[in-house]
């Protein structure tokens, strides 16, 4: 069998969310912020890279860590954590990686730069984005730096808002309360400037890469002034990523739903935008008109963007695991642009990158789920799930499903099956009741389920042909954890 790859594309127990793909020379790039297996907080302090050759998209290599956020003269003054970052290839050659810095609640401080002469070398503070008179550029909500380099013309994009819908607050007192709190910023910062302070904004750099040249300027609006616009309903939210295809650009953002990435697009890369839709829900909301009670994962904010790799567009972005929106993982799935600019909703798949279903054979994770619910999957907030709900997690070095309960569907989009099989699954737990094991609509077969503390084995066989998606269903009592099964072909 041929090398494959996999959803989430990076090893499992690697958490690079908020992904960021770049194709320099014959290689591919992802930046990202860093997360932890079962982590408390977002983002560790530094950021780690990870590339793979444009001909391979199997062959991921981690890079190492290209910047650490003590080497930023202001880390430390306060509780600063690291961001979202891009990357950008500079007029002079060299890459510029672009960042926010934050502390608390608050969003503070300016858009950071640091410079390497390779994408994914060690790279070196290099300075903050300023205005003409030197002062540090803080106009706005100066988080989630994206960074595109338009044919020698360096745009920066950046921003944030709150994804709480106006008519949810409609004193105005309340919402300056509510900004001043979460903003960090006086009462007089946020009205000194005409427009509402949230929301996705643009500025062009000078040569110097830190000097912008232009007062920022509005081109997505947040949810408080999206009412009357295309983007009422998919707001900006934050995640700002430019792209430019052919002689349109297409802003790629995390919607005020958080779990969706939206794009808009326009001729122009500072105005006329207009809401294009979603790209993807890390829920599969809204693909085929899923409603959000009937999301396939737990949901959590989103962040990636779209790359072309030798003529295939795709679409870059994150999950949720160990109940908490603090362990994320990368995944990636092919998208269309199609004749008339638009870009259809995809679903999650368990095989994005490959080019293909995966082949029903050898050994695979159950971790690589596409889908994971019990028809109760919530929004992942701040606060981590201390209710029982099937979830990836780990334990050291062994990855697995856990809590699987009556009803949990566990699905993996696509395998090509091609005969007879035996599939083996290895689980565990307290739970009693039986597998069944799907084809698409093709029953494979039951598994009978008794409690066992230990890992031990179970099989089916069967003899099924064609692409179908995978899915297991558990009925019964008590809950089991799942942790890899295995295709063996027989005659």
């Amino acid at each position: 069998m041929e090398k494959q790859v996999y959803n989430p594309y990076l090893p499992l127990g690697t958490c690079i969310p908020d992904g960021e793909p770049h194709v320099f020379g014959d290689r591919l790039y992802v930046y990202g912020s860093h997360d932890q297996e079962g982590g408390s907080s977002f983002c560790v302090l530094d950021y780690e890279c990870w590339s793979t050759p444009v001909d391979d998209l199997t062959s991921w290599r981690c890079e190492g860590t290209i910047y650490r956020a003590e080497q930023d003269p202001d880390y430390g003054t306060m509780d600063k954590v690291m961001y979202a970052p891009d990357v950008v290839r500079g007029t002079d050659g060299r890459y510029y990686l672009y960042y926010a810095m934050a502390g608390g609640k608050r969003f503070t401080g300016p858009i950071h730069v640091a410079v390497c002469d390779t994408p994914a070398g060690k790279y070196e503070y290099y300075g903050s984005v300023r205005t003409p008179d030197g002062k540090e550029m803080e106009k706005y909500i100066t988080f989630d730096p994206g960074i595109l380099n338009d044919n020698g013309r360096i745009w920066l994009y950046y921003g944030w808002a709150l994804s709480t819908p106006p008519e949810e607050i409609p004193d105005p007192e309340e919402r300056m309360r509510l900004q001043t709190q979460v903003f960090g910023k006086t009462r007089e910062e946020l009205t000194a400037q005409p427009e509402c302070y949230m929301g996705a904004n643009a500025v062009v750099l000078a040569d110097d890469m830190l000097t912008i040249l232009n007062e920022p300027v509005r081109i997505v609006p947040g949810p408080w002034e999206a009412v009357g616009t295309s983007f009422e309903g998919h707001a900006f939210f934050e995640a700002s990523s430019m792209r430019k295809v052919r002689d349109t650009y297409y802003f790629i953002y995390s919607s005020q739903h958080s779990h969706e990435l939206c794009y808009a697009v326009s001729k122009y890369p500072d105005r006329d935008f207009v809401y294009g839709g979603t790209i993807i829900s890390n829920g599969d909301i809204g693909y085929q008109g899923r409603a959000p009670e009937d999301r396939l994962a737990t949901t959590g904010n989103n962040h990636g963007s779209i790359v072309e790799i030798k003529g295939q567009w795709y679409i870059f972005y994150h999950r949720q695991t160990h109940k908490t929106i603090f362990s994320r993982q990368g995944c990636a799935e092919p998208i269309q642009i199609l004749p008339d600019g638009s870009i259809l909703q995809v679903e999650m798949t368990s095989c994005g990158l490959n080019g293909g279903p995966l082949e029903a054979q050898g050994e695979y994770p159950a971790p690589i789920c596409c889908n994971l619910t019990n028809s109760r999957m919530p929004q992942q907030g701040l606060e981590p799930i201390t209710v029982s709900l099937p979830h990836v997690t780990n334990c050291r070095e062994c990855r697995y499903i856990a809590e699987i309960d009556s009803g949990t569907v566990i699905g993996y989009k696509y395998f090509r099956f091609d005969g007879k099989h035996r599939l083996n699954l290895r689980l565990r737990g307290e739970a009693e009741g039986t597998i069944y094991a799907v084809a698409g609509e093709i029953e494979l077969g039951c598994i009978p389920v008794s409690p066992s503390a230990d890992w031990r084995e179970a099989a089916i066989s069967f003899d099924v042909q064609g692409v179908h998606p995978l899915y297991f269903r558990f009925e019964g009592t008590g809950q089991l954890d799942i942790e890899r099964f295995a295709f063996e072909k027989t005659i």
